[in-house]
């Protein structure tokens, strides 16, 4: 049974301490808001990637992938907005000279308020704040964080300047020679890859209305207030699926994309009482509709996945732009047109975050003699582990490891194994429970008598003996 909660920080020291997720630059102490994949981590990124990637475009026969560079032409951001839109409402503390995203400020008050039994205070708060937000009031901004006695965490001061806009992209220079060199800027989203690529797909692809166009890749924000170890960070990953359709059809499209994409979560068996949709109130200047999917973490529920109906904007915005057209023939109704876009983007690293929170449980576990044991254990969906199976011959000698090798080897084709022989097999198994290893096989003296294992559970810790021979089928089965 579970002793505690899922706690951040215990999931924090877990992930370092076991190979998922270490500081950026340790050595130097670290650099804020950029993290680096372990070994285990790196695995289980990848795993959580494949399966986005296979439930996207080998599952549906309309929608095909992209690998679009980080770098493009600055004026499609031009196009996009993001130059003159891109921004978050900032306040700094001239005390501290500590600087905040407002919103963030206020949503900490509201989360206080809750906490205090005022969740009816924290409700019309946030409504103000959306309100105020939605017409870009930072007058009114800055008074409700006053009228609200909101102090600055460092300083302890309401020593506030006024309220203003501050630009997430990073910039920087392409050319040989620094003077002469182009400002351009490493992409805040990977949309805009897939939107300039609109017609070299469809046409090379052969797609017809509706189709979609899948991509993974890195994005870049200069969160100024990056926190909640992954959850928001300064370079991360995001798997982005466009949906072109016919004008007019876009709100049956995004009803069924919202459904779609909250059972691929329920599909990882994850309970379905910690999602919940989120309403956007102020919605994105391209959007006719926008929710988000978000997850119960462990410092409450958040966005993991945005579905939004952006309309024809982005397409229209870069035909005017390039001057180019980005119509679409419908041979169907005999008309051109612009598409329409429903868009569902998963951020990978918070995908990441939501499986160690889903998994990580620290267990007490009765003993025959009436003492207890513990365990630290991640109960990753087995599809997503870093290591599907551990091979655990019992002793170094009798042939035991050679014969664990054997096995090893038929299965290292087909789904990534562990062979480990030091320490007790108590001890094994714990590290294999601490890493999310769903099977551990164990090979002893009987096994070279009868041909026969003893398979472990990881989740409920039961053994049980088979053939050595249906060990993979058993894996595959499984995955």
């Amino acid at each position: 049974m579970s002793t505690t909660e899922n706690n951040l920080q215990a999931i924090i020291a877990h992930a370092k301490e076991y190979g998922f997720v270490f500081q950026s630059s340790d050595i130097y102490d670290g650099l804020s808001a950029v993290y680096d994949y372990g070994p285990y981590g790196s695995e289980l990124k990848k795993n959580i990637k494949d399966y986005w990637w296979k439930s996207m475009t080998q599952m549906h026969e309309n929608i095909v992938g992209i690998d679009a560079a980080i770098f493009m032409h600055p004026t499609t951001w031009k196009a996009s907005g993001h130059v003159d839109n891109f921004s978050d409402p900032m306040i700094d503390n001239k005390d501290s000279k500590k600087r905040y995203r407002v919103d963030h400020l206020l949503e900490a008050k509201a989360d206080a308020l809750t906490q205090a039994g005022e969740a009816e205070k924290a409700e019309e708060l946030l409504a103000k704040m959306n309100a105020l937000l939605s017409t870009e009031d930072f007058g009114g901004l800055q008074e409700l964080i006053i009228a609200e006695n909101i102090s600055c965490a460092v300083s302890g001061t309401k020593n506030w300047t006024d309220v203003r806009q501050f630009n997430l992209m990073f910039s920087t220079q392409i050319g040989s020679v620094a003077e002469e060199a182009d400002t351009i800027y490493l992409r805040p989203e990977t949309a805009q890859g897939i939107f300039v690529n609109f017609l070299n797909v469809q046409k090379s692809a052969r797609m017809k209305v509706p189709f979609g166009i899948a991509q993974i890749g890195k994005a870049f924000r200069n969160e100024i207030v990056a926190r909640q170890f992954i959850f928001r960070m300064r370079e991360f990953e995001q798997m982005e699926m466009q949906f072109f359709v016919r004008p007019g059809t876009q709100q049956d499209w995004y009803n069924y994309w919202k459904e779609t994409r909250l059972q691929w979560h329920l599909s990882l068996g994850i309970n379905p009482d910690n999602y919940r949709f989120h309403n956007h109130v102020k919605l994105a200047h391209y959007a006719d509709a926008a929710l988000d999917i978000e997850y119960n973490f462990p410092f409450g529920f958040k966005e993991v996945e945005g579905i939004h109906s952006r309309t024809d904007f982005d397409l229209k915005s870069h035909q005017e732009y390039s001057k180019k057209k980005q119509q679409y023939f419908d041979t169907e109704i005999n008309q051109n047109y612009i598409p329409y876009v429903i868009e569902t983007s998963i951020g990978l690293d918070r995908m990441f975050l939501l499986i160690l929170s889903h998994s990580y449980a620290e267990e007490v576990i009765p003993k025959e003699d009436g003492s207890t044991d513990s365990r630290v254990v991640l109960k990753i969906p087995a599809v997503l582990a870093p290591n599907k199976l551990a091979i655990l011959p019992l002793t170094k000698k009798d042939g035991l490891p050679e014969l664990a090798r054997e096995l090893m080897k038929d299965c290292m084709p087909h789904f990534k194994c562990y062979f480990e022989e030091k320490d007790s097999i108590g001890k094994r198994y714990r590290r294999q429970d601490a890493i999310g290893t769903p099977f551990c096989v164990t090979i002893d003296h009987q096994s070279k008598e009868d041909g026969t294992c003893t398979i472990r559970y990881r989740d409920t810790m039961t053994q049980e003996r088979i053939a050595i021979s249906e060990v993979k089928k058993l894996v595959l089965e499984a995955l």
